[in-house]
């Protein structure tokens, strides 16, 4: 019961820390990322008036990088995670969890300010990255930038 409890306190203060509280629902999506492949990609808000970040878009199993990259909108900040999927150079089978943290150059300082200082505190509720990309413009993440940072 104590443990629960200070646990529970930890969390507030982190969630004060920041300001910014994370919807159940963006937990819940990645677990069935990481657990079940469920989806391709998830993309994340920050939902300034309710200081909470949220899920705002799914992909399905079957679509691209193209179509992950996108649905990132050009002139604002999103956090994002994508499973990867590569075959070794040993020819095996892998997958890479990776967090992106997208701050275009075209976003308003406020936005990339609200997203920069959230984004190690949302990132620790996401348990199961393995690799972390900052992009500023598509170039940064492209399919290239994955491959490289995968192995």
């Amino acid at each position: 019961m104590c443990q629960n409890a200070v646990g529970n306190q930890r969390n507030d203060m982190a969630n004060a820390a920041s300001g910014m509280a994370v919807h159940d629902e963006c937990k819940l999506k990645f677990l069935e990322l990481k657990a079940k492949r469920t989806f391709r990609y998830i993309i994340f808000k920050i939902e300034e008036k309710q200081k909470e970040v949220i899920v705002e878009k799914v992909g399905e199993p079957t679509q691209s990088h193209e179509d992950f990259a996108a649905d990132l909108p050009a002139a604002e900040c999103r956090y994002a995670v994508f499973d990867y999927d590569f075959v070794t150079a040993e020819n095996c089978q892998k997958s890479r969890i990776f967090f992106i943290a997208w701050s275009p150059d075209t976003a308003r300082v406020r936005n990339k300010m609200i997203y920069a200082s959230s984004k190690d505190r949302f990132k620790r509720e996401l348990d199961g990255i393995q690799v972390e990309l900052q992009a500023t413009d598509p170039t940064e993440m492209d399919l290239d930038v994955f491959k490289s940072r995968a192995n």
